[in-house]
């Protein structure tokens, strides 16, 4: 009886751990907790909560590991715990922060990373009335970043002018588990301890469909869009506390499109998709095992390929992007595990014999340049990420998204503009015509 067996390159993934000298040890962690990953990550730096008044932390460059004093540099203008922080994707020197102080502040990181301590944010905003718990930027448009908060609110902000966009009120009934903007940032998912999946119109802050009781059991909800496939998919938990994950359309929320039952375990799983490989990486805080699969947009959606395991539990993770990943030596991920005082990377290969570029894993990612600014994202925009090469040989060249490009409809006040304009022009015409002795009738 022969039995078939799916072709494909990334059948072979494995995890190669760092070694001790090329983690980064002694860090005094902050014990604040919550719905956030606790770690995140850019191609350069790495950044952390630490211990100390006021709600402290750091950014530490990836190039540098080794055993770290507990003097280190910090950003100290919060009055109270930093809760989440988050990195602009368009400009590597530039990270968010949010804290029980109920602000969002945005911070400059030195060229080489901090040498002192920071006291002063470049941007300071306030709006939220409870402490703010979440922090995602904007994947395609310049300096927009949406927060959430214990208010139950999203806000959206243009932190270059240090406005507020929108904000989603009485909607969310509940606290808010997470929050994820689709490929091009038209939409965001958030899951509440309501257990309902609710997507946005990020524009509009008006909410588009619900994914009702999307996970039955009582621990948190994360999620992920699967990329250009605009499927997204959920992580929870049953009744009975097993861990799953499901896929969803989200133009018809009434049934998932598959479910995958993980394991009995209790942590709460962070999921972390990488759209240039569609390989999928679930990691569950309070144990040491990732898991990875490869995911198809036609069923049966998902393939499981293998999965890492350790005794050591993580606390939380975080995705360094494909710009900070070792090209020529085939690692096509990694991940920053947060231990107890540690930063552990785990690094993720396909096995290859030839030392040249491997175009067949590495296709085009995205680039560290912005699709649209705020003000054209506001009124409209709907442009695909930019893409990169990341093949040494070509520099870093970019290129359009090979994406579909979806046009949005124009709003109401942009139609009344075009209006009242072509309106304005029509006067002037028909006065020409009357001064020329011209009838226009």
């Amino acid at each position: 009886m022969s039995s078939f067996v799916r072709s494909s390159k990334f059948r072979h993934v494995f995890c190669d751990p760092a070694r001790p000298d090329a983690t980064y040890q002694n860090l005094r962690l902050s014990t604040v907790t919550g719905e956030q990953n606790y770690i995140k990550a850019n191609p350069l730096y790495f950044a952390v909560g630490l211990q100390g008044g006021g709600g402290p932390f750091t950014v530490i460059p990836l190039n540098k590991p080794g055993k770290y004093d507990s003097d280190l540099p910090i950003f100290n203008g919060h009055s109270a715990a930093v809760l989440d922080f988050d990195f602009n994707p368009f400009h590597d020197q530039i990270i968010a922060s949010a804290s029980e102080d109920q602000t969002v502040k945005v911070w400059g990181i030195p060229e080489g990373g901090l040498t002192a301590n920071v006291d002063q944010p470049l941007v300071d905003l306030h709006g939220h009335s409870r402490k703010v718990t979440l922090l995602r930027f904007h994947p395609t448009a310049s300096n927009v970043l949406a927060s959430t908060a214990a208010d139950q609110t999203v806000k959206l902000w243009d932190i270059e002018k240090g406005s507020e966009i929108n904000s989603l009120n009485d909607v969310h009934k509940e606290l808010i588990q997470d929050i994820v903007w689709d490929y091009v940032g038209g939409t965001y998912a958030t899951s509440s301890k309501d257990k309902n999946v609710r997507i946005v119109d990020a524009r509009s802050a008006t909410l588009i469909s619900t994914l009702e009781n999307a996970h039955e059991g009582a621990k948190s909800i994360k999620l992920t869009f699967l990329g250009k496939t605009e499927k997204l998919l959920s992580v929870g938990f049953t009744r009975q506390s097993q861990r799953q994950f499901k896929v969803w359309d989200p133009r018809n929320t009434s049934t998932e499109l598959k479910r995958v039952d993980i394991d009995q375990a209790a942590g709460v799983i962070m999921p972390f998709y990488d759209d240039d490989t569609q390989l999928l990486y679930l990691a569950g805080k309070g144990d040491g095992n990732v898991r990875f699969y490869e995911m198809t947009d036609e069923t049966p959606y998902c393939y499981p390929i293998s999965e890492h395991r350790t005794n050591v539990s993580a606390k939380g993770m975080a995705w360094v992007p494909k710009r900070g990943l070792n090209i020529m030596g085939c690692e096509t991920a990694r991940l920053l595990k947060l231990t107890s005082n540690t930063v552990e990377p785990l690094c993720f290969f396909v096995p290859r014999k030839s030392e040249a570029f491997q175009d067949d894993i590495y296709p085009d990612t995205a680039a560290p340049i912005p699709s649209q600014t705020a003000d054209e994202w506001i009124l409209g925009s709907h442009k695909p990420p930019v893409l990169m090469s990341l093949n040494p040989a070509n520099s870093g060249a970019t290129r359009p998204s090979v994406a579909k490009e979806f046009v949005a409809p124009k709003t109401a006040a942009v139609l009344q503009q075009e209006l009242n304009a072509a309106n304005e022009r029509i006067k002037v015409l028909e006065a020409r015509l009357t001064e020329a002795g011209l009838s226009i009738e």
